[in-house]
Parts: C-alpha cells; sequence; structure tokens
C-alpha cells in the first residue's frame, strides 16, 4: 500500500508513519523540511509548503493519504485541490476542540461543532477548534466517501513536544510534596501516540471512511488515579497535596496551562468525550502504566523548555505554602 503523509515528522504523524513502516507500507513524506528532518531516512521525502509550493505532489497517485498538518481550511483546500483525485482515501486528523460546547455532560461525534468568523485564519487557542471543523468540513466535502475525520483528544507518548501529560509523570519523579489541583474523581482522558498512529494506520489500509472520537483510556480514570500510578512507575518518594480549585484560582494559577490536565467545569466535557464508536472500530490502547513509564523514559533525555506547561519548582511551593497558611488560619 502507497501511503501519502501530510507531516510526519513531529508529534502523530510520527508515530503514524512509524505504524505504516512497520505494517510494510511503502510511506512518502511531504514536509517543509524543518522538523527533525534526520527523521526516517529510508522513506520517500518530498518537500514543499501547504501554503505554498505544491509542485512535489504533481503527477503521483497513492492508495491513501494522512493528513496530519491541516489547521486552516484554505490551505487543506489548496492540499485538495493538488491530491483529491490522486488518492482512494483520506484521514484528517483533527481534535476534539472542534466541538461547540466544552462544557457538555457528554461529547458525541453528532454534537454541534465550533465556527469562526469566515476569513479566519490565526491560528490561536480561540479559533483552533473552529478552525478544525471548518477543515473537516473541506475534507468531507470534497472527498465524501473516501473521507475517514479522527477527532483525538490530548495525545500523549513519547516525543510530544507540548509537554502536557510528560509534566506529571517528570513532576511525580522529582518527589516531594507535589501540588495536585482540584478533585482527585475528577476524570481525565488521553490517547497514547502510539496507539492513535496504528490505529489510523489499520483504518486506512482498510479504507474507513466517518468520524471518529480518538480517545482514551478504554476505562474511567481519574486524577487521582493518574497521578498516582504516575508516581508508582517513577517509583518516587512523592506526597500529592489535593488543593481546592477556587484556592488556585484565587493564587492566579491557570487549568490546564500551569497544571496540565486539569480542567474548569465549563470545560469539563473535553473529559468525557465518547470514543464508543472509535473502540467498535478497533481501536485499542495500552495501559496507563506503558503510556507514563514510556514518557518518562523518553522525557529523562529531554531538556527542559523555557515554554513547557507547569507550575516551576518555586511557583509551587509558594503556591502549598498559602494553602498550608490559609489551612491553619481556618482551623
Amino acid at each position: 500500500m502507497r501511503l501519502l503523509v501530510l507531516g510526519g515528522t513531529a508529534f502523530v504523524g510520527r508515530h503514524v508513519v512509524l505504524a505504516a513502516r512497520a505494517a510494510g507500507m511503502d510511506v512518502t513524506l511531504f514536509t517543509r523540511g524543518r522538523t527533525n528532518p534526520e527523521l526516517f531516512a529510508d522513506v520517500e521525502r518530498l518537500t514543499g509548503d501547504r501554503d505554498g509550493d505544491l509542485s512535489a505532489l504533481h503527477g503521483r497517485r497513492w492508495d491513501a493519504v494522512v493528513d496530519t498538518s491541516g489547521y486552516v481550511p484554505r490551505v487543506v483546500d489548496r492540499t485538495l485541490d493538488a491530491i483529491a483525485a490522486a488518492t482512494g482515501h483520506y484521514t484528517f486528523v483533527s481534535s476534539v476542540s472542534v466541538y461547540a460546547d466544552p462544557s457538555a455532560a457528554t461529547l458525541s461525534e453528532e454534537s454541534p461543532l465550533a465556527a469562526v468568523p469566515e476569513g479566519t485564519e490565526a491560528v490561536t487557542g480561540d479559533t483552533y477548534g473552529g478552525l478544525k471543523a471548518g477543515c473537516e468540513r473541506a475534507v468531507t466535502a470534497r472527498l465524501g466517501d473516501r473521507a475517514l475525520v479522527v477527532r483525538p483528544g490530548l495525545v500523549a507518548g513519547p516525543h510530544d513536544p507540548t509537554g502536557r501529560f510528560s509534566y506529571w509523570p517528570r513532576r511525580l519523579a522529582r518527589g516531594g510534596e507535589v501540588l495536585a489541583p482540584g478533585d482527585p474523581g475528577a476524570p481525565v482522558q488521553f490517547i497514547d501516540a502510539r496507539d492513535l498512529g496504528d490505529w489510523v494506520v489499520r483504518m486506512a489500509a482498510a479504507g474507513a471512511t466517518g468520524t471518529y472520537n480518538g480517545v482514551g483510556p478504554a476505562g474511567r480514570l481519574t486524577l487521582g488515579q493518574l497521578l498516582a500510578t504516575c508516581a508508582a512507575v517513577a517509583d518516587a518518594d512523592a506526597t500529592l497535596t489535593w488543593v481546592d480549585a477556587a484556592f488556585l484560582a484565587g493564587q492566579g494559577v491557570v487549568p490546564w496551562t500551569d497544571l496540565p490536565l486539569w480542567l474548569p467545569d465549563d470545560r469539563r466535557g473535553m473529559t468525557s468525550v465518547d470514543a464508543s464508536s472509535a473502540r467498535a472500530a478497533g481501536l485499542t490502547y495500552r495501559s496507563v502504566e506503558d503510556t507514563a513509564r514510556a514518557t518518562l523514559r523518553w522525557d529523562a533525555g529531554q531538556p527542559l523548555r523555557a515554554d513547557a506547561p507547569g507550575l516551576d519548582p518555586q511557583r509551587e511551593r509558594d503556591v502549598l505554602a498559602a494553602w498550608h497558611a490559609a489551612d491553619g488560619a481556618s482551623r
């Protein structure tokens, strides 16, 4: 099977390529050549720009395409101009951020989608979901029953450039008193990039179509269970101190950014996304322990980015001290 991956050298795309190669597929990458250009030296690479030079795609044919790098509808449309007639199947990797109401009790593939004003192209936290929804519409309008749309939630695992999931295994491994946000019983969802990549490749090979929420794990997982698992995997001498959400807000601690995987109540739908259709279509999951262990092992060799999410150690100590002082004063 000849597979074209649009992207393929960052995170999700990287694991798609690994899964495709493991399945014996003939893989071609189309990238700008800027991100991890040393990867996959034995794979055909086409260089170009989805918002510029697409000539490397002209005159070629593939059995399937996996699009891991579409963010702006106009740019996705340009790509489709070049390859819609040159492939039998097209997978678009979208996001659960497409849903209009993140506070909904449960989000399914039929839930209303976000929108942005016509002409919006700047990708920000406010526009990302609406732009991804617009990309989905562009794909399905052009390809119809040749299109597969996959909506992952938080993606975890080795090679994660965002550092969102990685914060917790890294922090628990450091040990000591750990600030844990809000309610330990709050649900969390994520999918290991290796599971996502493997499933996307199997779906593309099968010619599967439709729209699926690609989230996990298989059963209900709470934030408390996840943090306990991270601590166990790291064999860390760590103590979790659960701090009230209202107190954290008063301290200026920002959900998701300062403490990843912690969401305010008005976004709790993002941790209750229905993935039953994806599971019925063959999506499987490795254990939470496996994801935490592999993430910690990979992260240990990475430099900590200045813009990585999470509280820096001094800020964490300050908030914990304030919490203990307030708790003592209330007795």
